[in-house]
């Protein structure tokens, strides 16, 4: 492929993360946005920079924010993407019912504020910026029907849902009305290793690990029964980059098409180690949504048909490949243990 320059907010999350790996392995060159910490938080990007073929070379990382509109602009300016792809947020959906506001500054008004500043820079430039815009199967909420698909009507049960909602139809109003290449991918839950711990399939399988190798007495979830349809993160990157490939945008739902409850997940994850979920499976009321989604099921038949896209892992790989990476973290974890180490100690409650 040519030389062509990627934009990706939330690059340090765990879809940025694996979106900048496939876009490198495709000779881009890679510019992510980064919030200043007190602390390094670039861990699920580290190991690009390490790579023996010198990928690292080749991604650059800023500085900024998603509230900052005017560094926004500037950012664009200097880099002068071909492509933005828009996955900064706070994405936690039970947090964002203890941080609505700050969830919508970066939620709604991110995407919006991203956007402007790609239209200001076409008209300025001449040049077109192709826009993908990250959206979520939480948007349907309430679920209208079953399987979801494209035309699915949203009805978002959580401030996370109500804000991605608005972030997707000013997406869709930016390329109606200033006739800009911008599309929004529907992606269901998908997941990995690097998903965060705050996560429910995370928690799970962190917690399988350092069960198994006694670190952990129990673990603590909400609601089991609610049914998800999920996917492996590697995969569902692949389809963003796709949608951008397209002579013309257009929004896509991104899903397996299967779906399991939070039960079974936890079933797999623990029989991954030969161990039976009912032993160490506890339920806290602490864990429930105010107002819970019940199931959440795509259709990825537009993706599949007009894409070419197909999602490669299965729920039972993916649980495995999760367990098996954090059996190795607990690994770790207890042989610092085992030579006098003090580690902080899990009752199963973590978020």
């Amino acid at each position: 492929m040519s030389d062509r320059i990627a934009f990706i907010t939330g690059i340090t999350g765990q879809d940025g993360s694996y979106l900048a790996e496939l876009l490198l392995s495709k000779g881009y060159e890679v510019h992510g946005l980064i919030r200043r910490a007190s602390s390094f938080n670039t861990g699920r990007i580290d190991h690009v920079y390490q790579d023996p073929h010198h990928k690292g070379q080749k991604l650059h990382l800023h500085y900024g924010d998603l509230t900052d509109a005017g560094n926004l602009q500037n950012l664009l300016t200097r880099i002068k993407p071909n492509e933005v792809y828009n996955l900064g947020a706070q994405s936690h959906v039970r947090v964002s019912f203890d941080m609505p506001v700050y969830t919508v500054d970066t939620v709604a008004m991110g995407p919006v504020k991203l956007l402007e500043a790609i239209r200001v820079y076409q008209d300025e430039s001449g040049d077109q910026i192709r826009f993908y815009q990250a959206s979520s199967s939480e948007m349907f909420g309430l679920v209208q029907e079953v399987p979801q698909r494209e035309s699915t009507p949203f009805y978002p049960r959580s401030p996370y849902g109500c804000a991605k909602v608005f972030g997707h139809w000013i997406t869709v109003n930016y390329r109606e009305s200033y006739d800009m290449h911008a599309s929004c991918g529907i992606l269901f839950n998908h997941e990995s290793p690097r998903r965060g711990e705050t996560f429910v399939t995370r928690k799970i399988t962190r917690a399988v690990g350092r069960i198994k190798l006694g670190l952990q007495d129990k673990l603590f979830l909400g609601n089991l029964d609610a049914q998800r349809d999920w996917g492996f993160a590697g995969d569902y990157v692949e389809a963003m980059w796709r949608m951008l490939q397209q002579d013309q945008p257009d929004d896509y739902v991104v899903a397996t098409g299967k779906m399991i409850p939070v039960r079974r997940f936890c079933e797999l994850a623990f029989e991954h180690v030969g161990l039976d979920y009912t032993d160490f499976v506890e339920i806290d009321p602490r864990y429930f949504r105010p107002a819970e989604v019940e199931q959440l099921l795509g259709d990825p038949t537009k993706a599949k048909n007009q894409l070419g896209w197909e999602p490669k892992t299965s729920v039972e790989e993916l649980a495995g490949m999760m367990v098996d990476h954090d059996l190795e973290m607990a690994a770790r974890e207890k042989t610092l243990r085992d030579a006098g180490h003090k580690l902080p100690e899990s009752s199963g409650h973590d978020q």
